[in-house]
């Protein structure tokens, strides 16, 4: 089953937002009054097909459910020579230059329209997200070095205002790719507003791949460990442990919140440990011996510690909402930000800052339309959104046989009033493809490390 809902996810998330992309060209095409032939959802042989509209346009849907196409009349592509002149006046290459640029460009905006609807709705109906208050900075980290504590509430990042960790990540990753520093306001318990400061240096030789926070040192905010139901047969009914009791320590070590407790008792199979613990008001030490079982770690199999008893482990939330007007403005913001930081990421891959590693392929962006597809819906949404922003910054890339190539073309041909020969469209199109079948092959290369990883 979870086979099954990761390839759904993943076909309708990508097919949905393909089929948009197209949508964008077929529209302006027909505004521009270019013929379109075929609207084709999916790739390969048509397996369904019907023609509507005054032009007979033929609607199909073909064998492969990633991809589309729009089919226009194209001289290049079709022999018009027997087509009258009312009809070649429809022809693509036959339009002006602002014209093609508006039908070539049209699919890429689609895309990042999509990506705002999507945004502004979910921002007008609130999403639950983990508030900027800070678990436990580990001691000597760069986070604590900087200034930040257990428990501060960050306000800001370089002026910006935050309230949730994924801002607070997206601000600090903004400042990493700039290599600039982060000047940090937060809310202290009892101290009132203080300041951190990440130095640029710090930052810039940050490690973008992976969880870059707790590199920084930095971990989310959690509830204190209080023992939920206890579990018959478990340590944890043997020792004496109950339901309510609040871990203060285990042999002499203060315990923050549960992920702590369970680190612990994990690496302590068959061990006896010292647990502190605050009942009603009181603070008892009792032995505890957790259950050595089998388990898995990175290197393979494993035996870990367990006691058989449920302990809070959700972060701080908040519910992050705003109003109509604001919430189309912040969507807009947002994917212009992550549009920016795209192009940023990719610079740096190019010069060599960044690793290849982060380029992802079909594998990681399915593995992650099933992923947030069992999450809920609001996570499945937010997913689509970011595909559909990655998707309108490739396609303006400036590489033959995408879009933004073809967007290239004509930028120059508005430059030099000729448009590119054909002999240099056809090399150009050769050296696209290639780089293109490259890019694949390492995003499959890397999807593939990841799984086996």
């Amino acid at each position: 089953m979870t086979l099954i809902t990761t390839l759904l996810a993943f076909i309708v998330a990508l097919g949905s937002l393909v089929t948009l992309h197209e949508l964008g060209h077929y529209l302006v095409a027909r505004w521009c009054g270019v013929k379109v032939l075929r609207f084709s959802v999916g790739m390969g042989k048509v397996v369904w097909s019907r023609r509507f509209g005054r032009d007979q346009t033929e609607w199909a849907i073909s064998a492969l459910p990633l991809g589309g196409y729009v089919k226009m009349l194209d001289s290049r592509d079709q022999d018009v020579g027997a087509l009258s002149a009312e009809e070649l006046k429809r022809e693509f290459t036959r339009q002006s230059v602002w014209r093609r640029i508006a039908i070539v460009a049209a699919g890429p905006l689609a895309n990042f329209i999509v990506a705002i609807a999507i945004y502004a709705g979910l921002f007008m109906h609130g999403i639950e997200e983990p508030s900027s208050r800070l678990g436990p900075v580990a001691e000597q980290s760069t986070a604590y070095l900087a200034g930040l504590r257990s428990g501060d509430k960050v306000e800001a990042v370089n002026g910006h205002a935050v309230a949730s960790w994924n801002e607070f990540r997206w601000e600090l990753m903004q400042a990493a790719l700039d290599k600039q520093p982060a000047q940090i306001d937060v809310q202290r318990p009892e101290r009132g507003l203080q300041q951190a400061d990440f130095s640029a240096h710090s930052l810039s030789e940050l490690n973008l791949e992976g969880d870059i926070m707790g590199k920084l040192g930095l971990a989310l905010a959690r509830p204190k460990p209080v023992l939920g139901k206890i579990m018959p047969g478990g340590a944890a009914e043997r020792d004496g442990l109950r339901t309510g009791d609040l871990i203060v320590a285990i042999n002499e070590h203060s315990m923050h919140d549960g992920i702590a407790v369970i680190e612990t008792l994990m690496a302590s199979p068959g061990k006896t440990l010292q647990v502190l613990v605050r009942r009603d008001g009181q603070d008892i030490t009792i032995p505890v011996t957790p259950d050595a079982e089998a388990g898995k770690g990175a290197q393979g199999a494993v035996t870990v510690g367990k006691i058989k008893a449920e302990i809070a482990l959700a972060p701080d939330m908040i519910v992050v909402a705003s109003g109509p007007f604001a919430a189309v403005g912040k969507a807009a913001g947002k994917v212009w930000d992550t549009s920016v930081m795209s192009v940023k990421m990719l610079g740096k891959m190019i010069a060599g800052q960044v690793s290849l590693k982060n380029v992802t392929g079909p594998i990681t962006i399915a593995d992650y339309a099933g992923q947030t597809a069992r999450v809920g819906l609001i996570s499945y949404l937010s997913f689509i959104a970011f595909i559909s922003i990655s998707l309108g910054v490739m396609n303006l890339l400036p590489i033959p046989v995408l879009d933004g190539g073809h967007l290239l073309y004509y930028s120059l041909e508005v430059l030099t009033g000729r448009p590119v020969p054909e002999r240099v469209g056809e090399i150009a199109q050769r050296l696209g493809i290639g780089l293109l079948l490259t890019l694949m092959v390492v995003a499959v290369f890397n999807d593939v490390s990841r799984l086996l990883n």
